[in-house]
């Protein structure tokens, strides 16, 4: 039986990203001490701030978004593990 159905696909919106919650088709959400999400949806900033010489103004002041991390509205494609007790954030779209 266990072999049956090792995984569940599910569909999702991220109702807060800090601390992350999801909530799944309409039915029930999920916390973070639930959910695995992978790195490529994460936030990544780099801080490339700097200046070309003491007369010139800063350069790129702002930190640069290499990765956005899931955020409020992004609906999700979740996997459920056999069990049920965790759920992997497989993707947005």
């Amino acid at each position: 039986m266990e072999a049956g159905y090792p995984v569940s696909i599910l569909f999702g919106v991220v109702l807060n990203d800090a601390p992350l919650e999801i909530h799944v088709d309409q039915r029930f959400t999920l916390t973070e001490p639930f959910l695995i999400v992978p790195e490529r949806l994460t936030p990544y900033e780099a801080d490339l701030k700097h200046a070309h010489g003491e007369n010139t103004a800063e350069a790129l002041a702002e930190p640069l978004v290499i990765r956005r991390g899931l955020e409020i509205d992004d609906k999700v494609l979740l996997l459920r593990i056999q069990g049920g007790q965790q759920f992997i954030v497989l993707d947005r779209w």
